[in-house]
């Protein structure tokens, strides 16, 4: 097989899993061959779990003709050893996934904005509750998961 052929699984990991990995996830899905591709969002916290995507999450993204499809639900260590890569939204978020993960499983987790901005270790901002920043956030991750989906067309990733 070569790269080109893979099939990736892709896993986006926040707080809640309500806000910011949702809208990840439903980014890159609208990007992406799902059909190849299997994508996926996950919480790090229970507060939300069988949510679905906060209000501002929702409205944001169908203004942009993306519709996220989920229902929050939290990282497993089945997902650390299924999925391809991990993004995950902030430094918190970084720190307990390494207090879930194997140094092997660690290899594929990454911040998200390190794909913008390679090495600078960069936050998310969470909207959860500060509807006034849903905007740039909503940008960060669209600009972010064209350079994942355009790694994953290449066969890259």
């Amino acid at each position: 097989m070569t790269t080109t052929d893979k099939n990736y699984k892709i896993l986006f990991v926040c707080l809640g899993n309500i806000c910011r990995s949702p809208m990840a996830e439903a980014l890159l899905k609208k990007k992406i061959n799902t059909e190849k591709h299997f994508v996926d969002s996950a919480g790090l916290d229970a507060y939300h779990l069988g949510e679905p995507p906060c209000p501002e999450t929702m409205e944001i993204c169908q203004k942009h003709d993306c519709h996220p499809d989920h229902r929050a639900r939290l990282l497993t260590k089945k997902d650390l050893k299924k999925f391809d890569r991990i993004y995950v939204m902030d430094r918190q978020n970084l720190e307990e996934v390494k207090q879930k993960a194997t140094p092997e499983e660690m290899k594929k987790v990454d911040l998200i904005l390190n794909q913008l901005y390679p090495g600078e270790n960069l936050d998310v901002p969470d909207p959860y509750m500060r509807k006034n920043i849903i905007e740039i956030v909503y940008k960060l991750l669209d600009a972010a998961t064209d350079v994942i989906a355009d790694k994953i067309k290449k066969g890259e990733l």
